[in-house]
């Protein structure tokens, strides 16, 4: 019986699942060996759009490159060895640490050879950087395809590549449409192409140049091919021995209940909140400082701060909100999420937002608790550790959690960029496990306000880069009904639902809130996460989310 490419996609991608995490229990694997190769095909089979032209022999995909490089450590394409740790002691040592913007996590280059890299975020951060490593080695074996004639013997193009490298590294002028010229040949790419992309990687703060970045890929490769230099990745002991047992989403749940009861705020109505940390603090603190009567104002406000305009009221809010009643919490426990505690018995209007009341009795006032963005599995970590009770000194203090939001980036399979999707339930790509629920928000909550707005089923996925145009068109298309994917909304989900269900660590009937907005649509082409940032496009959507969220639960 001949199987559909959806059906084949969706076999590859729990190959490399199932390879991966056969590799990791190994402690180690060679990417261009046997058990590299595995991974390499699976890959190949699967062709995710993120990676665009990843199955073409000759031509090396530029975008997916950019968005791989924003995420790994500056530097990584030169060494021959990458060495995937848990939090070991190296944040107190000299070495300075590499944190790529895209992906916050401690990075330590030891020498030219090795790249040490934090792993501190769960399984689902472990299969993420080695896609992308995967990735990085099939373009190489291209370079070096591209670089050498039939015989082996090196190309004039690779040698007058060494020869800008060089020139690049001594400050040396440097011709750049001659040398893309040259480069073009290496990539299989035109001139065009060629000089758009090395723009684009000039532009990015944490990448090297593409001239350095597609040298060392292929000087590494050739290496490996013609001196049996191998390039190697491992997980260290403690790395294996901690992953899946909570050890940093339980100290991060910690700090935050420590807090509460230092406050004497748990038995207060605790209402927890996942979004970005500047959307909260400055919709209610817009409204508390600066007087804002309407959405649209906030908006107006929140615009100007992210652009830095001149006299925005970001200071203001800032300072307003530090004396009435906002904590910041950033993260120490090494999951890298960033949290806040916002008591809205220091507020002085009895309006948490316009159009909201709040109780005047102060002991009856909520308690928001407001996380920045999880990361796959990390949501269950985190989420299952934080709605526990908090043990001390041998008693044990519940917390009054009445509801949980998640606002999400998401992929969206119907609209574009900005769009919003409300999910009526989570579907685990790859298992049998969904999870249906109860949505206090609703599509005609957000209708109105210019956003295209979908409501349906959202598929958890495994990872950013492990989707393509079959299977999420299946899921679209299906009675599944997906308008969107994402990787954290089953993991929240199972938390909430284990805590409120079965463990009764927080009430039954506890609401819940899920929305997510658009920030790639990866069935169109040139608008895959590839593809750049929202930019202020994402201003409105966030902060309408957020805005909405807040309505639901005090209005």
């Amino acid at each position: 019986m001949k199987r559909t490419r959806a059906q084949e996609s969706r076999a590859a991608i729990e190959r490399l699942y199932i390879t991966m995490r056969h590799l990791f229990n190994r402690g180690s694997y060679k990417p261009m060996g046997v058990s590299g190769e595995g991974l390499i095909q699976a890959l190949m089979v699967l062709s995710p759009e993120i990676y665009g032209t990843l199955t073409d022999t000759e031509k090396i995909e530029l975008d997916g490159l950019l968005y791989v490089m924003e995420r790994l450590p500056k530097g990584i394409e030169e060494c021959r060895y990458v060495r995937l740790i848990s939090r070991e002691g190296y944040e107190t040592s000299h070495l300075v640490p590499l944190v790529p913007p895209r992906r916050k996590r401690n990075c330590y280059r030891l020498d030219d050879q090795i790249m040490y890299v934090e792993m501190t975020r769960g399984r689902s951060d472990i299969y993420d950087i080695l896609t992308h490593l995967t990735f990085l080695y099939i373009e190489s074996k291209k370079i070096l395809r591209n670089s050498t004639d039939p015989k082996g013997k090196i190309s004039s193009n690779w040698e007058m590549l060494e020869e800008f490298v060089r020139k690049e590294r001594d400050g040396e002028e440097l011709d750049m449409e001659c040398a893309s010229a040259y480069l073009s040949h290496i990539i299989g790419r035109t001139f065009e192409e060629t000089l758009g992309a090395v723009k684009k990687f000039a532009k990015s703060s944490n990448s090297n140049s593409l001239f350095s970045i597609v040298y060392h890929l292929g000087k590494v490769a050739m290496e490996e091919a013609n001196l049996g230099l191998d390039r190697e990745i491992s997980f260290s002991a403690t790395l294996r021995e901690r992953i899946g047992h909570h050890v940093y989403g339980e100290l991060w749940a910690d700090r935050i209940k420590e807090k509460l009861l230092e406050k004497n705020l748990m038995h207060r109505p605790i209402h927890i909140i996942s979004a970005n940390l500047h959307s909260v603090l400055n919709t209610v603190y817009a409204h508390q400082a600066l007087g804002c009567g309407s959405f649209e104002e906030i908006e107006q406000v929140a615009t100007d701060i992210s652009v830095k305009s001149k006299n925005n009221q970001g200071k203001k809010i800032q300072d307003y909100a530090e004396k009435h009643g906002f904590i910041d919490l950033p993260d120490e426990s090494g999951t890298n999420i960033g949290a806040q505690i916002i008591d809205t018995a220091h507020l002085q209007k009895s309006s948490l937002i316009p159009g909201t009341s709040l109780p005047d009795d102060p002991e009856k006032r909520p308690v928001l608790v407001v996380m920045d963005y999880a990361f796959g599995e990390q949501a269950y970590e985190c989420f299952d550790e934080l709605l526990k009770p908090y043990s001390k000194n041998g008693k044990k203090y519940p917390l009054n959690v009445v509801s949980t939001s998640i606002m999400g980036k998401a992929g969206i399979l119907h609209g574009g960029k900005g769009d919003l999707m409300v999910p009526n339930s989570h579907v685990f790509e790859g298992t049998a496990d969904n999870y249906p629920f109860r949505n206090e928000l609703k599509k005609s909550d957000f209708e109105g306000y210019g956003l295209g707005v979908y409501s349906g089923s959202m598929i958890t996925v495994l990872g950013t880069s492990l989707q393509n145009r079959e299977i999420l068109t299946y899921f679209m298309e299906s009675s599944w009904n997906a308008v969107g994917l994402e990787m954290e909304g089953a993991h929240y989900q199972k938390a909430i639902q284990s805590a409120s269900k079965i463990r009764g660590s927080i009430r039954s009937n506890v609401k819940v809130l899920y929305a997510y907005y658009a920030s790639d649509n990866p069935l169109e082409t040139g608008s895959t996460l590839a593809s750049g940032a929202l930019g202020m496009e994402g201003v409105r959507p966030t902060y309408l989310i957020t805005y909405k969220i807040l309505e639901k639960l005090f209005k």
